[in-house]
């Protein structure tokens, strides 16, 4: 067995979530269960990089970004085309904090989905 860290991302609205997952990042959606009261919970991947989706549960103290007004952690998506996903999660409705650019041996750009998470969306550069 490998040990492994996948995020649980949870949102207001996973339904919506999902489909911006989809189309921002071109997410595929791997299981959903749909839960007795409503609510969803789903795994996803982006270039076979899996993460999990909630909706919000506050009997469980789980709540998105919103509900503190920002969210404490950073996801770092590497994939081979930053440029082509960055303009397609802010085509999808993510807005830009710093654009794709050269920092520090990476290729990498930083926005916020609109459930509130921060993405730096990048790859390494050669060399490293």
């Amino acid at each position: 067995m490998q040990t492994t860290i996948i995020p649980f991302l949870v949102v207001k609205g996973c339904s919506e979530a999902i489909e911006f997952y989809k189309k921002g990042l071109g997410a595929v959606e791997i299981v959903r269960y749909n839960q007795a009261d409503g609510r969803l919970v789903a795994k996803l991947s982006v270039e076979n990089a899996e993460f999990w989706l909630g909706d919000e549960e506050a009997e469980f103290n789980n709540y998105g970004p919103g509900f503190f007004r920002g969210s404490p952690v950073r996801i770092i998506l590497t994939v081979r085309d930053p440029d082509g996903l960055f303009a397609l999660a802010l085509k999808a409705g993510a807005t830009e904090i710093c654009p794709v650019t050269t920092e520090e041996s990476w290729k990498i750009g930083k926005l916020a989905d609109p459930f509130g998470h921060i993405w730096e969306i990048g790859h390494p550069l050669a060399g490293d």
